[in-house]
């Protein structure tokens, strides 16, 4: 029986791969590296180390590599050397490795501007922050090792490094908090003392303010009529934004990032708690479909979104790492659990307004304001219980006016100025002098004696505690305070 030659043609055209392996993207970072393959569809994977030479092994079934150009050899330093090579109806690709390295994987649906990816994680053994619970990638499962790896016929790679230690499956995120613990007075049991360092505080190294560029990595962001990228601007603005308040006597800016690369939402938070700041500042350039519209916006977190918040911090209070304000949770009845985290982010919102009002109002005097008034909304970034946090919305790169703008040095820093001026104000209008915030801390249980014209709020912010917590210890209904009354300072 003869077969047409067009059934022929199309039994063979099934037997290819579907999917095409289209790219290799790396976005190195001080704590992992983040390869992406870009797909052209789904395809199964299996992901394994081989030892000695400390090698990881990603087999990509039903999946072929047919461009003319070889995949990019990642320059990164915890990447010795990239090969691949077709494996029978897919491609395998073998990773050298320059150390011991965590892995994470996952396999993500298209998201625009991007389609099928397979994006790989490799970890420090111990990173500095732990992974993001909000992000999409699981651990990887303990690797089963190949019982021989293929010779492969791959462009000329860097000779191998004999690596010892074993490749170990990713450890489960653990919070980044700093270390401070309640302790309670007998003779009151309402009055509560801090034992340790209080968060937010201005202590020995002075105010510290946490800069957040938004997106990063694969993470572009929004993007601008003539194709800037989001994650590129908020760079440049954050940049020039740590210059300004590093050169305030008193004060020193810190990056959640400092270079494309990604990060979590709620690693920025950690981040920013980690480095014990006083102020947290996301900086982003929104987009909308009208390419009219334009001006800064400044947010807040909603009063929602707070709620919400403290609903997981309390169910999550079994693991020991909910520390609010520097207070931890542990051991506490559950209605004052309730009680002070609601004073916590009762105070860190308001304190949230306040800036938020300094700068947007800074804002308005350099351009057009989209939102004349502070928008609240439920950001991730400005969930931090004990951290006030703002997201500062810079412009719309999808303005063709504004784009043209923010891709201009000279309007960057106009707009880094305008939200350094912001916060100079909130501190300025509190008390917070240089001078002031630069002097040491004074001894936890120092006593007050409230001056003329002095606030509750400019008292806390002197001695780097919350209102709530100087509330809580002299068991004050209100923030109204009155000359010459004593206070004790937790």
């Amino acid at each position: 029986m003869r077969v047409p030659i067009f059934l022929l043609l199309l039994f063979s055209v099934a037997g290819v791969a579907a999917t095409e392996l289209l790219t290799l993207r790396t976005w190195p970072a001080p704590d992992r590296t983040r390869l992406v393959f870009d797909l052209s569809g789904s395809a199964p994977f299996e992901i394994f180390a081989v030892h000695g030479p400390e090698r990881l092994v990603i087999d990509l079934a039903q999946t072929r590599y047919a461009s003319a150009q070889p995949l990019v050899m990642p320059a990164d330093r915890r990447i010795l050397s990239l090969r691949y090579a077709p494996r029978g109806a897919g491609v395998r690709i073998v990773l050298e490795l320059t150390a011991p390295l965590l892995v994470r994987q996952a396999l993500l649906a298209p998201a625009a501007p991007y389609g099928h990816r397979l994006v790989v994680d490799l970890l420090e053994p111990e990173p500095p922050l732990a992974a993001s619970p909000a992000e999409p990638e699981p651990p990887l499962a303990a690797p089963a090792p190949s019982p021989a790896e293929p010779q492969l016929a791959a462009p000329p790679v860097p000779p191998p490094s004999v690596l010892t230690a074993a490749l170990r499956p990713a450890a489960p995120p653990v919070p980044v908090v700093a270390s401070a613990r309640l302790k309670s007075d007998p003779g009151n049991p309402a009055k509560l003392a801090n034992a340790g360092p209080s968060l937010p505080a201005w202590r020995r190294d002075g105010v510290v303010v946490a800069i957040d560029p938004g997106h990063g990595g694969d993470d572009v962001g929004a993007i601008g009529a003539s194709g800037s990228h989001e994650k590129n601007v908020v760079m440049a603005v954050a940049r020039e934004l740590k210059v300004l308040i590093d050169q305030q006597p008193g004060m020193r800016a810190v990056l959640t990032r400092d270079g494309d690369y990604y990060l979590g939402l709620r690693e920025r938070m950690e981040l920013a708690r980690a480095k014990r700041a006083d102020l947290f500042v996301s900086i982003h350039a929104d987009a909308f479909r009208d390419r009219r519209v334009r001006g800064s916006s400044v947010f807040v977190l909603s009063r929602s979104g707070a709620t919400s918040e403290a609903a997981r911090w309390l169910a999550e209070q079994e693991n020991a790492a909910d520390f609010v304000g520097g207070l931890t949770l542990e051991g506490k009845d559950p209605q004052l659990k309730s009680v002070l985290l609601d004073l916590s982010q009762t105070a860190m919102l308001e304190a949230s307004l306040e800036v938020a009002g300094s700068v947007l109002k800074s804002l308005g005097e350099i351009g057009p304001l989209h939102y004349r008034r502070i928008q609240q909304a439920g950001f991730m970034v400005l969930k931090s219980p004990d951290i006030p946090s703002l997201l500062v919305e810079t412009a719309y790169i999808s303005n063709p006016e504004e784009e043209l703008r923010l891709g201009d040095r000279a309007f960057r820093q106009k707009l880094a100025g305008a939200i350094r001026d912001g916060v100079m104000s909130y501190f300025d209008e509190h008390g917070v002098t240089a001078k002031r915030s630069a002097r040491a801390p004074r001894d936890a249980g120092h006593q007050h004696r409230v001056n003329p014209g002095e606030t509750l709020s400019g008292i806390a912010l002197h001695y780097a505690v919350s209102r709530a917590q100087i509330r809580l210890a002299n068991n004050l209904d209100t923030d109204t305070v009155r000359a010459g009354e004593l206070l004790e300072i937790p």
